[in-house]
């Protein structure tokens, strides 16, 4: 019962990141007033990062920013570890 809750609060904090994501890359073209990347980084490490990871390569957003990745493939780094401990 605990992992159905946990995959349900994954998808569900993935799927805001990811609306998150791709309104900061619409916010971009269109040069309107932008998501903070502090922001974005939060929604990753609270659990959206399995989502928005390949969601940012997908759409080319952010995708080029080294500072911005490395923060990024951390959270994965340290949800991977995280999850792999949990269960093992």
């Amino acid at each position: 019962m605990t992992t159905q809750y946990l995959i349900i609060y994954l998808l569900a904090v993935g799927v805001i990141g990811v609306i998150l994501l791709c309104t900061d890359k619409y916010k971009a073209t269109h040069e309107k007033w932008r998501i903070k990347e502090r922001t974005l980084h939060i929604w990753e490490w609270i659990g959206g990062i399995f989502l928005m990871l390949p969601t940012m390569y997908i759409i080319r957003h952010k995708n080029r920013k080294v500072a911005y990745n490395w923060i990024s493939w951390a959270a994965l780094v340290a949800w991977v570890a995280g999850l792999w401990y949990s269960f093992r």
